[in-house]
């Protein structure tokens, strides 16, 4: 306690005293403290080189762990392959013309008698197969079963085989016979273990056709259409494959080979009822291909509609 208890001598503590106003020039340079910004020469120097060697170790440490990072990686192949990859196994089938427009969600549309309509999906299907009629400069080779082939072998997929469902037909749009063009989805390194006998739990049109094909011909992941629900079964009485009825097994494995090009199963759908939705559910049949019909965990198949008008 003070001894003079506060009276007429100094106090123990002073309040700090307001800062000083300044001028907007002031706060750019002052020339009563030499700074410029509230610092002096040496203190920005002193800043500069500091943040300089941060980010100079910042990217040094950066490049060291881009570097580690790229050498655990291929260009050609990725890390996790098959089992091992989030992708697994089982190829999914996918289906092309695909519109767009979310809203049309997988249902085909169009009137024949309507230009518009019908150009639509032949345009979504010109663009699709642009890979396909463009091959020029590419190193593949004509492909057939019981050639052996070298895994790196990029087969063509030739699309004048695609009878009735070619760009001369308008791929059918024009006359009320829809063709839908199927794919695998690519999975690195996959090869299908194919059926080269009937199964029991096949549709009989497939079964009547893997009968009819050569032995040495049914090396094919094979592939069925058929309505998705009972009501649109009896509609499906003629339809067409076009070139066969499977994916040949020669266009696999996919090994990111310079110009592949995943094999396609073009499938007319022949005088489709006017004015009703069919619900279409096409299928791949391979012993590793796994199949649920479920809504919610599809797999091995797809399912679209078609609505000729």
């Amino acid at each position: 306690m003070s001894k003079n208890n506060g009276k007429g001598g100094k106090g123990e503590f002073e309040f700090p005293q307001p800062a000083k106003k300044q001028t907007f020039g002031e706060m750019i340079y002052s020339p009563q403290d030499g700074t410029f910004f509230g610092r002096t020469g040496k203190n920005w120097s002193q800043l500069l080189l500091f943040y300089t060697i941060f980010y100079i170790i910042l990217a040094a440490l950066f490049t060291i762990c881009m570097q580690g990072l790229l050498s655990t990686i291929s260009d050609t192949e990725p890390k996790w392959k098959l089992h091992d990859s989030l992708i697994g196994t089982n190829p999914g089938l996918g289906f092309r013309p695909l519109s767009e427009q979310t809203e049309r969600g997988s249902v085909i549309e169009f009137d024949s008698k309507k230009p518009a309509e019908s150009n639509y999906w032949i345009e979504l299907i010109d663009d699709f197969l642009r890979d396909y009629n463009h091959t020029e400069g590419r190193d593949m080779k004509h492909c057939n079963f019981g050639q052996k082939n070298d895994p790196s072998d990029v087969c063509v997929v030739n699309i004048d085989t695609f009878g009735d469902c070619s760009k001369a037909n308008s791929y059918g749009y024009k006359s009320n016979q829809p063709c839908i063009f199927l794919k695998l989805n690519k999975i690195f390194g996959w090869e299908p273990q194919v059926y080269e006998e009937a199964q029991k739990d096949m549709p009989d049109d497939l079964k009547n056709y893997i009968n009819a094909t050569k032995p040495e011909e049914r090396k094919q992941v094979w592939v069925s259409c058929n309505g998705h629900l009972g009501k649109d079964k009896e509609n499906f009485a003629n339809i067409k494959y076009f070139p066969t009825q499977g994916f040949p097994n020669y266009y696999y494995p996919f090994l990111n080979q310079p110009g592949y090009l995943s094999p396609l199963v073009a499938v007319q759908f022949i005088a489709p009822p006017k004015g009703q939705m069919l619900d279409i559910e096409c299928r791949a049949w391979a012993k590793n291909v796994i199949y649920s019909g479920s809504a919610r965990d599809r797999m091995g198949s797809v399912t679209f509609q078609v609505v000729v008008d």
